[in-house]
């Protein structure tokens, strides 16, 4: 069970059983909001500004106003992650206001949510499962972290059914794209690859650290490719650089393999060193 452990609306503490938002929220009504989500590492929110860089483009690319200034964001996330030195998960959610029951947007002030909760360590290993249903890099939301995750949702729960920690996602010409909450990396004819932000991924954080601190290449991958792969793993906040043990059953032979070793190596080190890089 997932313990939240601190919570922070609109300016203010509160205890975690009364931090609600209004039922006519547009969040609430049609998912019309954006998080960002990051780890808390000895009272420190891991690489801070680059989720706050990632929210600015969500809201641009969304339309949607941000109901603070980036440094009073920046202030609230620190001020709970001082209060939860963690290891813990830190959730920044920004909606959209009180709106019509309709796609329409009102004319309200969002809410700003922060909360932080205790985070199991990530499996040695992760199960993937490739779903049948396609990302679409073309659409509205590709690339933006909105609060709409009822996608993301029933995709990883057809993998659950499958065994699997996490489904893997297509996109709709059929090269790989991401998991649900996770960004994929895969090792081809002994180079290590990811795919293109215009495959549609996520621009995931951890994702853009391990391009820095690897020879990793971003590189258009058939979904084929992925699933016949030697080696391979998965980034995300609170996964770090997690090898993958399995695609759709298949167990890969080599868990962690060397490529995916030294990368959770140059990532861990770097943030051990600098925890906003």
């Amino acid at each position: 069970m997932i313990e939240i452990l601190t919570a922070w609306l609109d300016g203010v503490f509160v205890e975690p059983s009364h931090a609600t938002l209004g039922a006519f929220d547009h969040a609430i009504t049609v998912g019309d909001g954006l998080f960002e989500a990051t780890k808390i590492v000895d009272g420190e929110p891991v690489a801070l500004t680059r989720h706050l860089d990632r929210l600015e483009r969500s809201a641009d690319r969304a339309g949607l106003d941000l109901p603070m200034t980036r440094s009073g964001l920046a202030d609230a996330c620190r001020a709970v992650a001082e209060r939860t030195p963690g290891p813990a998960k830190l959730r920044l959610t920004v909606t959209g206001g009180a709106a019509a029951l309709s796609s329409a947007r009102g004319d309200a002030t969002g809410s700003v949510l922060i909360a932080a909760a205790s985070m199991p360590l990530p499996a040695p290993a992760a199960a993937v499962t490739v779903v049948e249903w396609p990302r679409n890099e073309r659409g509205a939301l590709a690339g933006v972290k909105s609060t709409s995750y009822l996608e993301n949702v029933v995709a990883l729960a057809a993998a659950k059914e499958q065994g699997s920690d996490e489904a893997i996602f297509a996109n709709t010409v059929g090269n790989l794209c991401e998991g649900t909450g996770s960004n994929v990396f895969v090792v081809i004819d002994g180079r290590l690859v990811t795919p293109p932000l215009t495959a549609g991924p996520l621009a995931g954080v951890t994702r853009a650290l391990v391009l820095e601190v690897t020879d990793a290449v971003e590189e258009d991958l058939p979904i084929e490719a992925f699933e016949t792969a030697e080696e391979a793993f998965l980034t995300a906040c609170t996964r770090d650089v997690q090898p993958i043990g399995s695609i759709n059953g298949r167990p890969l032979d080599r868990v962690p393999g060397p490529a995916t070793a030294a990368a959770a190596a140059a990532y861990l080190d770097l943030i051990s060193t600098t925890p906003d890089p």
